[in-house]
C-alpha cells in the first residue's frame, strides 16, 4: 500500500512539480500541447513506472501514450529528470526506458489486429 501512495506521490510530481526547475523550451511544448490533461490517471502512472521504475504498460495506454504523442511524451520525461527528487536517477538509463517503452508501444498499437 506504502508503494501505491509513493508512486502515486510520483505520478503528481512527474505531472506538476518539475516546472519549477524545467527548461522553458519542455514547458513551453508541454503547454503548448496541453500535453498534462491527455492521458488517464491510471495509465500515466503505468507509464511512469514502466519508465522510471520496473513495471509494464497496458495496451490501453500503451494506446493513451501513442496519441499523448511523442511531442509530449519526451519533454515530459526531460522535465521529470530534471526535477531534484529524482537526481538519483541515471538520465542515459531514463531516456533509453522511455524510448523504449515508447517505441514498444508505437510497435503495438501499429502493428494490425488478428483477424476475428
Amino acid at each position: 500500500m506504502a508503494s501505491l501512495n509513493v508512486s502515486s506521490v510520483l505520478v503528481v510530481l512527474f505531472l506538476t512539480c518539475g516546472a519549477v526547475m524545467a527548461t522553458k523550451e519542455n514547458d513551453q511544448i508541454i503547454k503548448e500541447n496541453n500535453c498534462e490533461s491527455k492521458m488517464r490517471l491510471p495509465c500515466v502512472l503505468e507509464a511512469f513506472m514502466s519508465i522510471f521504475n520496473t513495471g509494464s504498460i497496458s495496451n490501453k495506454c500503451c494506446g493513451e501514450l501513442v496519441v499523448l504523442g511523442k511531442v509530449c511524451h519526451s519533454p515530459l520525461v526531460k522535465r521529470t529528470l530534471e526535477n531534484p527528487l529524482f537526481k538519483y536517477l541515471n538520465p542515459a538509463t531514463i531516456i533509453a526506458k522511455s524510448i523504449q517503452t515508447w517505441n514498444n508501444c508505437l510497435a503495438l498499437i501499429d502493428s494490425p489486429s488478428p483477424s476475428a
